[in-house]
């Protein structure tokens, strides 16, 4: 369960198109474009090696900050690049739409972090038959789906998320008694990364003799997370601990333990180490979050897609792509 250049302007450009809608926030389109036109407007120049990345959204830190990495590395390596997302990460039809927008329109290479592990399959496939490397950026894909329509990427960018999970159930462990009462909030039920930081969770609480009460998702969504955590605090009197598999569900949780009067009697741990969690740490109400860096995770993305084309690399549908993890870390008082 989160954040480009034209060579002779040497300014960042970023997009932000939807499919038949306007834009949440204005952005600046590669060529001039008026913002809120239609995906298809967006196309590279003759003749200009341009590259494109997808997200899931622009409206959380974890993907402002990846958009940021993103710009960085681009002005770094003197290339262009433009940046779209989601309207929102229930948009998969949009984002499909922007994709197939996107393979039409001259990159040689693009990145997504695709919503779902099926949501993108068609048009990745479509960008392989055109000749274009496509980068898989923080949500995996379905490697097996993806394989047996004859579709390819180049590598695999993103964090180790059992292994985020497992460091926030093992900061929970280290202040608490084994055997005491922890709860999970998941978050959207067959979300890849959520999937995997509620596996490293659930085996970190069970190594270490925890009593898991219950494991629940929250859909990524603060309203929906102090629902879960409220329940989870009414059933469960002496509940020590709440693991959530991103940041915005832990702000809810922490809410329903303020509202419960318990702060300080049951611990909320986050993971992404988005702005408003890491001011919460330091105002001593979250107990920790923790963080991926999603501007490396955008940065190292952007930077295998150059590499691809410099070298023209050949990407072979039978083989596990390239995996390019990013380290995390535990953020506490």
């Amino acid at each position: 369960m989160k954040k480009a250049l034209s060579i002779l302007s040497a300014s960042v450009l970023s997009i932000s198109l939807l499919a038949a809608c306007t834009p949440a926030a204005p952005a600046t389109t590669a060529g001039g474009t008026t913002p809120g036109t239609t995906p298809s407007t967006t196309t590279a120049a003759a003749g200009e090696v341009t590259y494109a990345v997808l997200l899931k959204n622009q409206s959380s830190d974890f993907w402002v900050k990846m958009k940021q990495g993103v710009e960085a590395k681009a002005k770094e390596l003197n290339v262009k690049v433009d940046i779209l997302a989601a309207q929102s990460e229930e948009d998969t039809e949009g984002q499909l739409k922007i994709l197939e927008s996107l393979v039409n329109g001259g990159y040689a290479a693009i990145g997504v972090a695709p919503l779902s592990p099926v949501n993108l399959i068609p048009a990745v496939v479509s960008a392989n038959q055109k000749g274009i490397y496509v980068m898989n950026i923080d949500e995996k894909l379905d490697m097996a789906q993806l394989k047996a329509q004859g579709g390819a990427v180049i590598g695999f960018a993103t964090t180790d998320n059992v292994a985020v999970g497992k460091k926030g159930a093992e900061f929970i462990n280290g202040k608490i008694e084994k055997g005491s009462k922890v709860a999970i909030i998941e978050g959207k039920a067959g979300n890849t990364s959520g999937e995997a930081r509620k596996q490293g969770a659930t085996e970190a609480f069970t190594a270490a003799g925890m009593t898991i009460v219950g494991s629940l998702p929250g859909d990524w969504d603060r309203q929906k997370a102090l629902d879960v955590a409220a329940s989870y605090i009414q059933q469960n009197a002496d509940l020590k601990a709440i693991y959530c598999a991103n940041d915005t569900m832990a702000l809810g949780a922490l809410q329903a333990v303020i509202n419960a009067n318990k702060l300080g009697s049951i611990l909320v741990v986050g993971t992404d180490g988005d702005t408003e969690a890491v001011k919460s740490v330091e105002d001593g109400q979250l107990a920790a979050t923790i963080a991926q860096d999603p501007a490396m995770i955008g940065a190292k993305s952007l930077e295998e897609m150059v590499n691809a084309v410099k070298n023209k690399i050949t990407v072979d549908p039978n083989a596990e792509p390239k995996l390019i993890p990013i380290d995390s870390l535990v953020i506490s008082k």
